[in-house]
């Protein structure tokens, strides 16, 4: 597939782990970045081998990053604990035409504006917070762009991230620490409902096998049809329940004070207030 015109001309990944890998492929896959236009820094022996065998260029040290390179993009996948470690050696790469996108929890716009920025100069930053479907290409990312970020490079990002599934703008960095709550730690909230309905499944009596296949299949069907519907959840809740039914005693267990609905208030303001920790 040929670049569009707002296609990068170099990128340059930083960590390829699960979300980095799974980033890397989505561009490749869909023809958003071309492998000679990408360059990998990993220092890990099996991820750098992943990303090369790719076609594209696998680094173990940013040093090994040419010093007349002038990257489009520099994406930041490294856990939120080391990337003040990290940071500096992309330093060289401020004040030019690059933007600096960062998916890494906890992490604000202001942190690498302070360590990229050290010369003084404007830091075009975006944050991101991908989830981990975007591994099968159905992820959804929320992005915040700083006030030195251009429209050419919106685009860029948007392009770069909606390889791996949807994506959304917020006006407010602030709702970033929610986002990640909902979203980028949601999956888990999900693969753990598998997990009871399974355990559940068990202790009605059903076998090891069949107990799983259920709750994995029931879990997956339900989301796929509340995607493809045009109901709300409620409503889609609501045509499974028949009065005085089975579903309709297991819901008041489920809606019951402390049930189901003030256990996923409670567990997404934990992962809020974590994500704000990270951030110190």
């Amino acid at each position: 597939m040929s670049e569009g015109p707002s296609s990068p001309r170099r990128l340059v990944l930083v960590g390829c782990g699960r979300m980095g890998g799974a980033l890397l492929r989505g561009w490749l896959d869909g023809g958003v970045a071309a492998p000679g236009a990408v360059a990998v820094v990993e220092p890990e022996a099996a991820p750098r081998a992943a990303a090369a065998a790719l076609g594209v260029r696998a680094l173990d040290d940013a040093g090994a990053l040419g010093a007349e390179e002038s990257p489009d993009l520099v994406l930041f996948a490294v856990k939120p604990q080391a990337m003040a470690a990290v940071l500096p050696a992309y330093g060289r790469f401020a004040g030019g035409a690059t933007v600096f996108l960062s998916i890494a929890a906890g992490k604000a716009t202001a942190f690498f504006e302070r360590i990229l920025g050290a010369g003084g100069a404007a830091v075009p930053v975006v944050r991101a917070m991908p989830n981990t479907p975007a591994q099968v290409g159905r992820g959804i990312t929320a992005l915040y762009a700083t006030a030195a970020v251009d429209d050419a490079q919106r685009t860029l990002c948007e392009t770069l991230m909606g390889a791996v599934g949807e994506v959304l703008w917020l006006d407010d960095e602030g709702l970033m620490d929610a986002v990640t709550a909902v979203s980028g730690s949601g999956p888990a909230y999900v693969f753990l409902l598998i997990e009871c309905l399974a355990e559940a499944a068990r202790a009605a009596g059903l076998p090891d096998d069949i107990a799983s296949r259920l709750a994995r299949a029931t879990v997956t069907g339900a989301a796929e049809l509340a995607r493809l519907s045009e109901d709300a959840a409620a409503e889609l809740r609501r045509q499974v329940t028949s009065p005085g039914g089975t579903t309709a005693a297991a819901l008041e267990v489920l809606t019951a004070a402390g049930g189901l609905r003030d256990l996923m208030t409670r567990a997404v303001a934990a992962a809020a207030a974590r994500s704000r920790a990270l951030a110190d």
